[in-house]
């Protein structure tokens, strides 16, 4: 990890990593940095943190120091000399007949370079430019072309939408745009509708593009044959936000149109069959989720649990004061309702043969029992012998 703070040369424009060389820096603060082309003055647009070593490009520049009252007042010097600068720039643009237009000025802050940005539609010779410029200044002169969005971030200005220019205020830098995002977006591919001050198409049509494209995936397309629960039709508009489909069916005679979900709407391919054609039912596609069948319980025993309970009232009460004593109590099969089963003591004589038959008979119920079935059972009994198991 490397300790670094985030700085930025002009309000708008990219942020670069600088090394604090032990210096705590506020957020907001003006300081002095080295950089390739000498010392500069920069703002600070995030504190001192950490960050991955990979993060860093090498070699690291770092901070000198963190602005004095002088420095600012050089600065202010130096905004001055650029106001005066641009106009005689511009006068002399004028006296050699260049087609380019004077953007900006900006001066180093040592004083001893100043860069003049334009902007042009084809290539320009400012060499006699150049000397003329520093035969009146006596400092290094340097003029870069930029383009059309670069001004517009210069400059600055409001938006369409009343704000102030992405450009101006956040981006770091400009990503492409094209019609396509526009198209995606159902806007109207009227370029004074969809490009921006500076010309260009606007930036702000990439921010939601990821976001249609994936709603794009659960609608048909528009003009699109379509099957719903209604029959067959065409799908006229789509509402993306909402997911929703207006669809005008084949068997509605109006021009009446029905407002599907886009679940409840699916395309068919190869869109609109041939006379006497039979279309393609496509809706039946989803699983229909059925709850299995319930396993086969005759292997269980009868619906009967074993109790023991007193054989009068008395000696129920009789039980209850002794704390259910055993001497109170007698064992016997009884039905949920609490009656004896008599029947059931009578089979218990041919309990053992029906035990050595049910183990040979085991297997082959395992066999023929469904896999993946729930089994259940009568209250918290399992059955005897059997296993418990159950997907």
């Amino acid at each position: 990890m490397t300790e670094v703070v985030n700085v930025r040369f002009k309000s708008c424009g990219k942020n670069y990593y600088f090394s604090p060389e032990g210096l705590q820096i506020k957020q907001g603060e003006k300081i002095v940095v080295e950089t390739a082309k000498g010392i500069e003055m920069a703002e600070c647009t995030h504190p001192n943190h950490m960050v991955e070593d990979t993060a860093v490009i090498q070699p690291l520049r770092p901070v000198i120091r963190i602005a004095t009252p002088e420095d600012l007042d050089v600065c202010e010097k130096n905004k001055s000399r650029e106001k005066e600068a641009f106009g005689i720039c511009r006068e002399k643009i004028a006296d050699h007949g260049l087609d380019m237009k004077l953007v900006d000025v900006e001066y180093s802050f040592e004083g001893n370079k100043i860069t003049f940005f334009f902007t042009s539609d084809g290539r320009v010779d400012f060499r006699e430019l150049v000397k003329d410029l520093a035969s009146v200044f006596h400092n290094r002169i340097e003029l870069r072309q930029i383009g059309v969005r670069d001004e517009a971030r210069l400059i600055g200005g409001i938006g369409i939408c009343g704000r102030p220019y992405c450009c101006g205020q956040f981006l770091e830098d400009f990503a492409p745009v094209s019609t396509k995002m526009a198209k995606v977006q159902s806007l109207s591919l009227n370029p004074t509708k969809i490009s921006g001050s500076c010309g260009r198409l606007m930036c702000c049509l990439r921010y939601e593009e990821e976001a249609y494209e994936e709603l794009l995936k659960n609608v048909p397309k528009q003009g699109a044959y379509v099957e719903t629960a209604d029959g067959f039709g065409t799908a006229l508009q789509i509402d993306l936000l909402r997911q929703t489909v207006k669809v005008k069916l084949d068997s509605d005679p109006d021009d009446s149109l029905r407002i599907y979900k886009a679940a409840e709407v699916a395309a068919v391919p190869g869109g609109r069959p041939k006379d006497g054609e039979e279309p393609a039912h496509i809706l039946n596609y989803m699983p229909i989720y059925e709850e299995e069948d319930s396993a086969d319980l005759s292997f269980l025993e009868e619906d009967i649990r074993e109790y023991e309970v007193p054989e009068s009232a008395e000696e129920n009460k009789n039980s209850r004061e002794n704390g259910r004593s055993s001497s109170n109590r007698k064992s016997g099969y009884y039905h949920k309702n609490g009656k004896k089963d008599k029947n059931r003591e009578a089979k218990q004589d041919s309990a053992p043969e029906k035990q050595k038959n049910s183990a040979e008979n085991a297997p082959a119920k395992s066999a023929n029992r469904k896999p993946g079935k729930r089994r259940y059972y009568h209250g918290n009994k399992k059955p005897k012998g059997g296993s418990t198991g159950g997907q």
